[in-house]
């Protein structure tokens, strides 16, 4: 099948609106006699007319003759080798043009790694462990996700190649693996968190075959690696799509999968779903408008609730509320991180947030000035600011913070309460007894 050349004045994508590192890598591989493309998400993006979030580059220079061709050039990865070339704004992924099958396992590239390992390798389910059989710009392309994800930008000419049906699909709207479904997301589970991201995001309906396949297939996303899942985690949520991936999530059972604890919490109550609709939207209108929110603070607004809402059952069977809320923390994570792996340090961030919501909540509370300097004051003030959406009593809280932090720092705003203040009984000075004189 040969591929669809679209020449430069028949498409949208103009070099000015590429990254000046990406151009400038592009051109020093061309130069060099290398091929050099654009591919994946950029190219998409750019004929979506949407800014890209990174460029990525493909080309037929393996790893090592990457790292020789750059000062700037760190290799990475075992189950993918990629190239990254860092430069101060920005990190760019050079990748070599991969086959879909392993043709010649003798014929050993130049990699730049030691001592060289089997280059295609899967397990017994089918999953990809490790894939570096360097191929054709063709065979990279159709060994992608979605067609969608595979259009090249050719340096060259400034011509857009598509070696599927991406530009067809993309007019349509249409998220479609290449090749057979099931195949695909065996292969790799995370394409099924890739496709509902993509739909979420950009719009988009994933094809009615995969998506029963996806159904079909949800269970098995646990096999990823931990640590991948939580870096795709953070890309569902933090990208402004937070509550449509939730939906899609949810439909096709990827959500049971990745968070059993919260699927439980929310199957016992059906106010609790309009509750976590609400924290969702609340994180989608903060990164739409430029202030991403920390790991910490999304993970408190997307499983705080659960949390809060058993440390209290166990607080009001006599239990102190910080040692419920202790357990109920390490356990939900414990749970949690069987699948996804949540690095201690966020764990205990959403901990401490969740901690620190008594002391915001104290009338009047103690030492204002000294919580303000705290280090997680910030993500617990907007956890307050967040709750008090959907909860009366915490809005007279949000209140008085918010007229103490605007004040000058001389003075408090009146504490919102009718209590008398406790006098303090002042302390006696201790009297000195006279030392006995000896005779």
């Amino acid at each position: 099948m040969q591929p669809s050349i679209i020449p430069r004045k028949e498409h949208g994508i103009s070099r000015k609106q590429v990254s000046a590192n990406a151009l400038r890598t592009l051109y020093r591989l061309h130069d060099n006699g290398f091929i050099a493309y654009l591919v994946g998400g950029c190219v998409r993006d750019l004929l979506l007319e949407r800014i890209p979030k990174d460029f990525d580059i493909a080309t037929n220079a393996v790893p090592g003759q990457i790292k020789r061709l750059f000062r700037n050039c760190r290799l990475i990865g075992r189950r993918f080798r990629l190239a990254h070339l860092h430069f101060q704004d920005e990190i760019l992924e050079v990748s070599t043009f991969r086959a879909a099958v392993p043709s010649n396992e003798a014929n050993m590239e130049d990699t730049g790694f030691n001592p060289p390992q089997p280059r295609h390798l899967k397990n017994e389910e089918g999953m990809v462990l490790r894939d570096n059989v360097f191929g054709t710009p063709e065979e990279d392309a159709l060994r992608r996700d979605f067609t969608i994800n595979a259009l090249a930008y050719n340096i060259a000419d400034s011509s857009v190649i598509d070696y599927s049906t991406g530009l067809s699909d993309l007019k349509q709207r249409l998220i479609r693996p290449i090749g057979d479904p099931f195949v695909r997301f065996t292969e790799d589970p995370v394409r099924m968190l890739r496709a509902v991201r993509f739909a979420a995001s950009h719009n988009l309906v994933i094809e009615p075959a995969a998506w029963e396949i996806l159904c079909e297939l949800s269970s098995t996303i646990n096999r990823a690696a931990p640590a991948r899942l939580y870096e795709e985690m953070l890309k569902l949520f933090l990208l402004g799509s937070a509550r449509p991936v939730f939906a899609l999530l949810d439909r096709s059972g990827l959500l049971a999968a990745l968070f059993p604890g919260l699927i439980r919490w929310l199957r016992g109550n059906g106010a609790h779903l309009t509750l976590l609709h609400t924290n969702l939207e609340w994180l989608d209108r903060l990164s739409r408008s430029g202030l991403t929110p920390s790991p910490a603070l999304f993970q408190t607004a997307l499983f705080g609730p659960c949390i809060e809402e058993e440390a209290l059952a166990r607080h009001l069977d006599g239990i102190p509320h910080l040692q419920a809320l202790d357990t109920v923390c390490a356990s939900f994570l414990e749970e949690l991180c069987k699948t996804i792996c949540i690095p201690g340090r966020i764990g205990g961030q959403v901990r401490r947030i969740l901690a620190f919501q008594p002391s915001l909540h104290r009338k009047p509370p103690r030492r204002p000035a000294a919580l303000v300097g705290r280090p997680d004051f910030a993500d617990a003030m907007a956890y307050l600011c967040l709750i008090a959406k959907t909860k009366e009593e915490n809005r007279t809280t949000r209140e008085w913070w918010e007229v103490f932090l605007k004040a000058p720092s001389t003075t408090l705003p009146e504490a919102p309460t009718d209590e008398v203040p406790i006098k303090r009984r002042r302390k006696r000075r201790r009297r000195h007894r006279p030392s006995a004189t000896v005779a």
